[in-house]
């Protein structure tokens, strides 16, 4: 059996070690890019020389297929409103490629069968468990507990979406008399404000909360329990994931029902950018690609449009621009708006998109693929090489999205010389610069997003201009590196206010 590995010492300037709380962490769970920003946030901290340890629930599907899962420690009890369950600790050693080459992050599993042994993460058929808070609930009460012995180095907490977001609810109340959880600072991080976890006032004690935090304050949010909203009133610092998106939280418009809350953070609130794995999507090193390409020599970029072509069974013709969407396919991802605008009947291009979801626009896509086979190719079950390839061989990318906080996609098909088309959104704003590596449209409608295509497919049309967009696009850093030590900063000043007067 492992035992609890000794404290190491914190990288000079670091705010001692950091515990990330999430219900995802890739590879081992992950729904959309909550999991993948947790898992490369973690790595690059700890590559940077900063003390890590993640810790997320033991999902039946991580059970089931992640291997050389090992006890560490004990079983032990958690208690949540009276009620008590047994709990244990894993552990899993990712290899060096997973978590980088040096400061691995520790990965920690929570194994509680009553909340987590079930078939799906968060629901089974489109449906939710209408016990989801209590589940996470129970998840954050067991993570805080162990700190102590887990990660006797932690000083930040840092919780991931409403999932988590009870964290620093909990380190404020119930723990806020303990010497070692008293010193701990607490951030949350924004991923999505869309999902916020709802739930009914009855539902409070349940939970371990007492009736006073149902208050317009705190867990009030128009006659409901919302999870975020309590973790945003309580933690230390807020964190999402662009600084556009933190000004568009603030807007009635944009704030997802909770903009008096981000307004009330004041400079609580900070948006970071999250980063990419610059190893992984690198062009000229992608085994997944037909020929490696870079900014000084682009000609493999040609092979490598024909080999999607051939790939997604559409004409090899290097004339026509391939225009690309990989994404999730759901209305937050504007396919109304790429349906709507009859892309490619509107203008002259082949079509090319990955992604599954929701079944109207996968059959709406199917249907539009078999009425221009030469034009149109849609391929529904995601699969991450497929990613490579297509962003390898598409001349642009378009990402429509109604809303998008970060966005990882635009900044992958700018290191492959892919232009963006977006709407000037969230990240997307901060990632692009309209005319130089991209093409943003602000009015949300069909014509809008036609207008930016058409910008873009003039400067096609011209080699030079071209070129010229391409190697910029290509030559951004988007790695990790700016936004850790952006994130350290947040964790420093969590530190020195973490002794402000508790807002319980």
């Amino acid at each position: 059996m492992a035992t609890p590995r000794p404290p190491r010492s914190p990288a000079l300037g670091q705010p001692g070690g950091v515990v990330h709380l999430t219900a995802e962490c890739w590879p081992f769970a992950r729904t959309g890019g909550l999991g993948e920003a947790v898992a490369a946030l973690a790595r690059h901290q700890g590559a940077a020389g900063q003390v890590v340890t993640v810790l997320m629930p033991l999902y039946r599907a991580v059970r089931d297929r992640v291997p050389r899962l090992q006890p560490v420690g004990p079983r032990f009890a958690v208690e949540l409103a009276g009620w008590s369950t047994q709990a244990r600790i894993l552990e899993a050693a990712p290899d060096a490629d997973e978590v980088g080459e040096s400061g691995p992050a520790r990965v920690l599993f929570l194994d509680l069968p009553d909340a987590f042994d079930r078939p799906g993460l968060y629901g089974e058929g489109g449906t939710d468990y209408p016990d989801n808070p209590w589940r996470f609930a129970l998840f954050c009460r067991a993570a805080l507990s162990i700190l102590p012995w887990v990660a006797p180095e932690a000083r930040v907490v840092h919780a991931h979406d409403w999932h988590t977001a009870l964290a620093p609810v909990y380190l404020r109340t119930d723990w806020a008399a303990d010497p070692f959880h008293q010193r701990l600072a607490s951030v949350l991080s924004v991923h999505n404000a869309g999902y916020q976890g709802h739930c009914a006032p009855e539902t409070l004690p349940r939970l371990g909360l007492p009736a006073r935090l149902y208050d317009w304050r705190r867990l009030e949010w128009y006659g409901r329990v919302n999870l975020l909203k309590g973790g945003m009133a309580f933690a230390d610092a807020v964190v999402t994931v662009s600084p556009t998106h933190a000004r568009e939280l603030c807007a009635p418009d944009t704030g997802f029902g909770l903009h008096g809350a981000f307004v009330a953070l004041e400079d609580r609130l900070v948006g970071i950018t999250n980063g990419i794995d610059q190893r992984v999507w690198d062009p000229a090193r992608d085994p997944d690609i037909a020929a490696p390409f870079g900014v000084g020599d682009l000609a493999g970029k040609r092979l490598c449009k024909a080999a999607l072509q051939r790939t997604f069974g559409l004409p090899v013709s290097d004339s026509i621009p391939v225009v690309a969407v990989c994404a999730r396919l759901a209305a937050q991802k504007g396919l109304d708006l790429l349906l709507a605008a009859e892309v490619p009947a509107s203008v002259p291009v082949q079509l090319v998109v990955l992604g599954e979801g929701e079944p109207e626009y996968a059959r709406a896509l199917t249907a539009l693929a078999a009425a221009m086979p030469d034009r149109v190719a849609v391929q529904l079950a995601f699969r991450d090489r497929l990613e490579h390839v297509l962003l390898g061989g598409a001349d642009l990318l378009l990402m429509p999205s109604r809303y998008e906080p970060c966005g990882l996609t635009q900044m992958r098909a700018q290191r492959y010389g892919a232009i963006p088309v977006a709407h000037r959104v969230g990240g997307l704003a901060d990632t692009i610069e309209d005319g130089v590596t991209g093409f943003l449209f602000d009015e949300y409608t069909p014509d809008g997003l036609v207008a930016a295509l058409r910008r873009a497919l003039d400067h096609h049309r011209e080699p030079v201009a071209w070129r010229r967009l391409v190697r910029a696009a290509m030559a951004r850093d988007f790695g990790w590196e700016g936004s850790v030590e952006r994130y350290q900063t947040v964790y420093r000043r969590a530190c020195r206010d973490r002794a402000r007067p508790s807002a319980s």
